[in-house]
């Protein structure tokens, strides 16, 4: 790593918007923004958003490993996140694994 790539600090680093492959910018990168990311992928792996391919398919193992994920992160963040932050976890968990109990249930009738 060179003196340039160390430039910048990881918060800033974060807090900067980032042009995609396609030229659009990409929204700045915060705690918010990760957990939504984190949710939109166990939606993805529940089948209620599309894939990249443009198709839906439950994958109940993924899907429960990014629940989990969550979770783990919401364990080592107590206590360390602004009220907004907290509520918007702990509605994307209770959502989630909600939302996996039904997808649960209707693969196994």
């Amino acid at each position: 790593m060179t003196d340039a790539d160390r430039s910048g600090t990881p918060g800033e680093a974060a807090s900067s918007s980032v042009g995609g492959d396609d030229g659009e910018e990409l929204p700045s990168i915060d705690f918010s923004t990760f957990v939504l990311s984190l949710s939109h992928s166990a939606l993805v792996h529940l089948g209620d958003a599309p894939t990249l391919e443009d198709t839906r398919e439950v994958h109940l193992p993924l899907a429960r490993q990014t629940i989990d994920l969550l979770s783990l992160l919401q364990d080592k963040t107590r206590n360390n996140l602004t009220a907004s932050e907290e509520r918007l976890l702990d509605q994307a968990l209770t959502d989630l694994r909600l939302r996996f109990v039904e997808v649960s249930r209707a693969q196994n009738q």
